[in-house]
């Protein structure tokens, strides 16, 4: 069973995402930050990462280039309100962004792509 870590900042969001990925047949665990996603990366082992990028504290940027220093092969989804973000060079580092939404079709899609399940 492939194994994803959800990181939003947002209860609700974190809450429909394990639902809907769980759903889909992954293990799932969350964080609400970027110190607790770190920390449950290294315990966790995630096959995949979702993660915000507008948090507190340290953001899903920062995160990003956090996880690519320890396991630059884990594919790392970038989620974000913000569609402008796609002009920022460092989400490039990511291997998908998508801007977030209640229809988690293009979610459920993209996590498919990036583990090799379409």
């Amino acid at each position: 069973m492939k194994k994803i870590l959800v990181v939003d900042d947002e209860e609700n969001i974190r809450e429909l995402y394990r639902d809907e990925l769980t759903e889909e047949g992954y293990q799932v665990e969350l964080a609400e930050n970027g110190i607790r996603a770190l920390a449950k990366f290294e315990s966790f082992r995630p096959d995949l990462v979702t993660l915000d990028v507008m948090m507190p504290g340290m953001d899903g940027i920062e995160v990003l280039q956090r996880i690519r220093e320890k396991n630059p092969s884990v594919p790392v989804l970038l989620l974000t309100a913000f569609g402008e973000f796609k002009q920022d060079f460092h989400t490039w580092a990511s291997d998908a962004y998508i801007v977030k939404s209640a229809d988690v079709t293009e979610l459920k899609q993209t996590v498919r792509r990036l583990l090799g399940n379409r």
